[in-house]
């Protein structure tokens, strides 16, 4: 649990707006919610939860608790990596699809399609540390910044 926390701190960090640790805190504290009420068997999971959500500590941000519930649930650092390359990938197409940017079928035909590109992808980037994160689009990051203050908003997150 104490690698989580810190990881959890660096993560609160390093994002630089307040719609994106919104976002992913309150999606990774629903995904903690979600896995300590399905799996029974593993009862650390409620244990964590009740714990964080006690000393409000934690941020609870979606990255870190896919990583805390994956490893708790048994599966190897491969198979998470893999896991959540498809999330990202399905949810951006799914806001493209939402977003009128393609439609159904096209988001059927680019899931196929861009299967390859993210297998190449976890292969270049798995197993890298956490000291080589970073922020790639730093202009995306500070105009996500403005999503508050817009008077008609595309996603409520």
């Amino acid at each position: 649990m104490g690698l989580w926390l810190k990881l959890d701190k660096l993560l609160e960090a390093t994002l630089t707006n307040e719609v994106s640790r919104k976002a992913s805190s309150s999606q990774g504290a629903a995904l903690l919610r979600v896995a300590a009420s399905v799996y029974h068997e593993v009862p650390s999971l409620k244990k964590i939860r009740g714990i964080a959500l006690g000393t409000k500590a934690v941020s609870f941000h979606h990255a870190t608790v896919f990583g805390l519930v994956c490893g708790l649930l048994g599966f190897g650092s491969e198979f998470s990596q893999r896991a959540y390359m498809f999330v990202a990938m399905r949810d951006t197409l799914s806001a493209a699809t939402r977003l009128n940017l393609i439609g159904p079928m096209g988001l059927q035909f680019c899931s196929i399609e861009y299967l390859d590109i993210a297998e190449q992808m976890v292969g270049k980037w798995k197993d890298r540390g956490v000291e080589d994160a970073c922020q790639t689009t730093p202009l995306l990051d500070a105009m996500q910044g403005c999503h508050g203050f817009l008077f008609s908003r595309l996603f409520c997150s």
